[in-house]
């Protein structure tokens, strides 16, 4: 799970900060570079063909690898293809060329995790899917320092072509791991079967639709309408809280890392104290709070836990409140980062075990894939105001909205953690 967390987090910085880099490096205009963010939009949207993914099989893949290693197969070989693709393109000749080959490695990275994601859930049992989780986290970070501060520094010894040549020779390590893991046994539960009766009764009132028609129809009612149906049987109006929570759990996250690096150049760190305290101490410190999630969520559950990941999450907004107060202090940024990027990574183990746990294994990727999207979706279209707030409130009152802006999932969690104790629930 490492390695494949690894190959996971490898490209996803080489299509956003790095290649802002590389592309501001060769005078690419900023408003170009500017559109160049949109290509993240196919992370936030690739629930629209997870339901492929969970149910197509791939034409000589799926046989002898499985559905799961298959499409992870194919997802890495295009990373691979499009970082190779792009070292071999001139930005500033062929703006069009990096920017298609960038879709290419965005829209299979997205794919990837659909499929990592899938293997994930149903390759162990749910007691270990904290540990699961926390191994992704670590492997995923190591992806983004070498993809970030490692890309950066290759390129200046090196030049970019040789950087990202260099990178997209490590997806290796990804297909590598493909062909020694064993393909997941997922068993289907009793409420699957409940939606597979439907595709029967569609195939029956159809009989006077042609074969290819009711053939594409009963797909669609298999792989798109059943997961979402699946979902809400089995929670009841329950399923609207949990998309609530789902919707709210990372928003006070989101909405501070969107003005972090400003915030830290305002206030008068150099690049080189952001570069050592906040990517590189910061990356470790993550990893250590993902680490201890793992063994909280084997130790008491995912709820309690999953109580205090979103207690922190506000918490630790208002230590930067109280940095912005203090001023470009070494020892107070420290201190910060530490408590920030532990909590974010005790937090993010937490929360992916918890979206783990709400899967139904015969539709893991399409569900998997809709709650992770929902995950992110609010923050970052929130996250698109936190300048303008910044600037008429100033850091000290926005930080303090940030951490308010954490209580709805801390009300929500304990509503949740209230029913699950509750011996009527």
């Amino acid at each position: 799970m490492t390695f494949l967390g690894f190959s996971a987090g490898l490209p996803f910085l080489l299509v956003f900060s790095t290649l802002s880099a590389w592309l501001r490096a060769e005078d690419v205009s900023r408003t170009a570079i500017g559109f160049f963010s949109w290509v993240g939009i196919t992370y936030s949207i690739k629930f629209f063909w997870a339901p492929v993914v969970d149910r197509l099989p791939l034409p000589g893949l799926t046989r002898r690898m499985g559905r799961r290693r298959g499409w992870m197969l194919i997802a890495m070989v295009g990373i691979g293809a499009g970082l190779a693709g792009m070292a071999g393109v001139d930005p500033a000749g062929n703006l069009t060329a990096i920017a298609l080959l960038a879709l290419l490695v965005a829209f299979s990275s997205a794919t990837q995790d659909i499929a990592v994601d899938a293997y994930r859930i149903e390759a162990v049992a749910p007691d270990l899917q904290g540990a699961m989780a926390a191994t992704y986290q670590l492997g995923y970070r190591i992806a983004l320092l070498i993809a970030g501060g490692g890309a950066l520094l290759l390129a200046d010894a090196a030049g970019w072509a040789v950087a990202y040549t260099v990178l997209a020779s490590l997806t290796l390590v990804g297909i590598a791991t493909v062909f020694v893991i064993r393909e997941p046994d997922a068993h289907p539960n009793a409420a699957s079967a409940a939606d597979e009766a439907r595709v029967v009764r569609f195939l029956e009132d159809s009989a006077h639709l042609p074969p290819r028609l009711r053939g594409l129809g009963a797909w669609f009612i298999g792989a798109v309408v059943c997961p979402f149906t699946d979902f809400f049987t089995r929670n009841g109006l329950m399923a609207l809280v949990i998309l609530l929570f789902v919707g709210t759990f990372r928003i006070s996250d989101l909405l501070m890392g969107v003005m972090a690096n400003p915030f830290y150049i305002d206030l008068g760190f150099t690049l080189t104290e952001i570069g050592l305290i906040i990517k590189i101490y910061g990356t470790f410190a993550t990893i250590a709070g993902a680490i201890l999630g793992g063994v909280l969520v084997a130790r008491y559950g995912i709820m309690r836990p999953l109580l205090l990941g979103a207690v922190l999450l506000a918490l630790t907004n208002m230590l930067f409140a109280l940095l912005a107060v203090i001023g470009p202090d070494l020892w107070m940024l420290t201190l910060t980062i530490s408590a920030d990027n532990l909590s974010a990574g005790l937090a993010g183990t937490v929360f992916i075990a918890y979206l783990s746990s709400l899967t139904n294994t015969a539709y893991t990727a399409t569900q998997y894939a809709l709650f992770s999207s929902l995950m992110t979706l609010p923050g970052k279209f929130l996250g698109g105001f936190s300048g303008m707030v910044a600037d008429a409130a100033g850091y000290v009152d926005f930080f303090l909205y940030a951490s308010a802006a954490g209580v709805p999932a801390i009300l929500l969690v304990l509503y949740l953690l209230r029913r699950e104790t509750s011996p009527a629930s």
